[in-house]
């Protein structure tokens, strides 16, 4: 056995990534972090695939799309010195994934500032999922906002907020008032439907983007969410509004929200929490609020009786 083939259980089974080229600026020399680098990653997951195969099931598994953008944004994020700091941070995402429990990851640095003629430098690292801290050093900050308009708005928000903040891997930091808003369905305002309850919150999370994705939708799931059909009442809505800085967009989710910015029942709670806030790629939270023309929103007081 070396260390290229590190010991593993035989009934788990292997998923391998490799070839994943990111242009990111980490190293300890100014001009490093100035003008960038390639890096290459591969990645090799060790999971139980059984369930997966037999009812093929995506949702079983990890999907390999996702990930590999996960992968890459984790990479390209903030600059660091070393390429243990990124193997390590890698590892992070992997394992943010339910079913890994062993993760598998080389770092390449082909460019790397050598004197003398090299064909590639690279780490290994292998980490279980045992091995991951609770608390974790890469915590990224997430926002969500909330929204309800059947049954009881208001006790079915605060439930999911308790619930997000007794999930492992999640802080939640900061929550705002509820605020009041009509109905909008794809054709527009519906004022003969049930009004909805919004607010945001900011959380703190090791998950990966895909893994709190899949928490926020186990939650909807909870309190009874349904997808009968597109903008439809719903007892529960949690969206991801941003997720650190990161811009993706995949079959199962896009970063930042789409229309998070065209949204003031997003924007107006989220700027109460947060005056600076900024939404990735489309700019301050604020400025977005001050193009939205005046509509109904207002904050919530309270159920009449």
């Amino acid at each position: 056995m070396t260390a290229e083939q590190p010991h593993h259980r035989p009934e788990l089974d292997r998923l391998s990534l490799t070839g994943l080229e990111v242009f990111a600026h980490h190293g300890v020399f100014d001009f490093e972090r100035e003008n960038g680098q390639l890096f290459v990653v591969d990645v090799e997951l060790w999971l139980d695939t059984a369930a997966a195969a037999a009812g093929d099931d995506l949702s079983a598994t990890v999907h390999y799309g996702e990930l590999a953008v996960e992968i890459a944004a984790a990479v390209a994020a903030d600059p660091v010195d070393l390429i243990e700091t990124l193997a390590e941070r890698v590892a992070g995402v992997v394992l943010a994934h339910r079913p890994v429990q062993r993760v598998r990851v080389v770092v390449h640095k082909p460019d790397a500032p050598i004197t003398v003629p090299f064909g590639d430098v690279s780490i290994t690292i292998v980490r279980e999922r045992a091995a991951v801290r609770a608390e974790s050093p890469e915590a990224v900050r997430a926002v969500l906002a909330f929204g309800s308009n059947l049954g009881d708005r208001e006790a079915t928000v605060k439930a999911a907020v308790a619930e997000l903040a007794a999930t492992p891997g999640i802080e939640v930091l900061a929550v705002s008032r509820l605020y009041e808003t009509v109905a909008v369905k794809p054709e527009g305002i519906d004022f003969d439907a049930p009004g909805y309850l919004n607010g945001v919150g900011i959380v703190s999370t090791t998950l990966g983007p895909t893994a709190l994705l899949d928490v926020v939708n186990a939650v909807e799931h909870a309190h009874g969410r349904v997808r009968a059909e597109r903008w439809g009442d719903r007892t529960l809505d949690v969206d991801i509004v941003s997720y650190g800085s990161l811009e993706i967009d995949t079959p199962r989710l896009t970063l930042p929200h789409p229309r998070a910015g065209i949204r003031d029942f997003v924007l107006v709670p989220w700027l109460e929490v947060d005056p600076d806030a900024v939404i990735p790629g489309l700019g301050r939270a604020d400025a977005l609020l001050d193009l939205i023309p005046e509509t109904t929103l207002r904050p919530y007081v309270g159920e009449t009786r």
